[in-house]
């Protein structure tokens, strides 16, 4: 199961301090007019029941074309923990992401969904396991609210991204997460076109530790996140953290290969020691030729996913810019002081 196992190990203590700390609370929102809110409502009211903790709320609005960011827009004028972070233009879910991570200056990050799948009245356990020393404490999905075949692929998919991956993975964990400032410091580091955000964080080590909880449907709107882009973070997913396709590439290769010099050897073998007079073999040679193409069209696809995103990264293409943000940290007075509370 990875790192979804919930350590019995004694984690490392560290003493508190009297001062209030920073929480960066993280909502990525794409066309969520109906949730921004509520889940900007919700995540205040567990602060009001956390006196030594401070939020630093920041959306990343990924160029909605509905009336998300003049919501925003409206809560950031009235309250200036809130910052909001709006791209000129649809830059992917991974990367908004990873940009509100870089951004937070809290002395630890949660991400949360702003469908409110994610309930944010769990972050007071959260942080209690933050304070007992751990760098990255993440949900573990006891139950899931979409349909049969959605859940079963998405578990499918944790579970080969764990197997063949370098790095561990934990299954059934998606982006609801605590991250400490350590790991924050190591993400304003990486300078990737195409993250895998979640694999990324896992691939840090460090002390890292799952809690199950169970998802709940959205509260309002549709989804954000159609298959199209499940197949995408999958792919995304399965190259970022995996030489598995190419080396599965060369091995067939080499089989298939292999088959045709032993079917060749046959043929001459035949021929020459045996007399056979083989018929024309107009029909065997055109489908060779056909495998042969869509062998060479197959392998030479997965090399070109690879060499895209490393021309992606040399030209800087696709960078994220941002088009509007509000209440810069620069441009607030007062903010709290940045403290990381696990072990160095």
């Amino acid at each position: 199961m990875g790192k979804t196992q919930i350590s019995t190990a004694a984690p490392l203590r560290t003493a508190f301090g009297g001062d209030m700390t920073t929480v960066s609370i993280l909502i990525p929102a794409l066309n969520e007019e109906d949730n921004v809110r509520d889940v900007y409502q919700r995540v205040l009211r567990v602060f009001e029941g956390l006196e030594n903790y401070e939020p630093e709320i920041i959306f990343t609005d990924n160029h909605s074309d509905d009336r998300t960011f003049e919501i925003l827009s409206e809560i950031a004028a009235d309250d200036t923990r809130v910052r909001v972070i709006r791209f000129s233009r649809n830059v992917g879910y991974q990367a908004s992401v990873l940009t509100a991570y870089r951004s937070a200056k809290g002395a630890c990050a949660i991400q949360l969904d702003c469908d409110l799948q994610d309930p944010p009245e769990l972050i007071p356990q959260m942080l209690d396991t933050w304070k007992q020393g751990y760098h990255v404490v993440y949900g573990v999905r006891r139950s899931l609210p979409d349909g049969p075949i959605i859940a079963g692929l998405r578990r499918a998919f944790y579970a080969l991204i764990d197997k063949i991956s370098n790095d561990d993975l934990p299954r059934n964990a998606g982006e609801f997460r605590l991250t400490d400032r350590r790991i924050l410091d190591e993400l304003k580091r990486v300078d990737d076109r195409s993250p895998y955000v979640r694999g990324l964080i896992s691939g840090m080590g460090f002390n890292q530790i799952g809690f199950e909880y169970d998802r709940q449907a959205r509260t309002a709107g549709s989804s954000k996140f159609p298959m199209r882009a499940m197949i995408s973070l999958a792919v995304d997913g399965l190259i970022n953290h995996s030489l598995i396709p190419l080396r599965l590439a060369s091995m067939i290769s080499l089989a298939v290969g292999l088959m045709t010099f032993l079917l060749l050897i046959g043929y001459v073998v035949g021929k020459v020691v045996f007399g056979q007079d083989w018929p024309a073999g107009f029909a065997t040679t055109t489908i060779l030729l056909l495998l042969s193409m869509t062998l060479n069209a197959m392998f030479l696809g997965i090399l070109g996913e690879y060499i895209g995103r490393i021309f992606l990264q040399s030209k800087d293409l696709h960078r994220p810019l941002i088009e509007h943000d509000l209440n810069r940290p620069d441009d607030v007075e007062g903010t709290p002081t940045v403290r990381s509370h696990a072990a160095e």
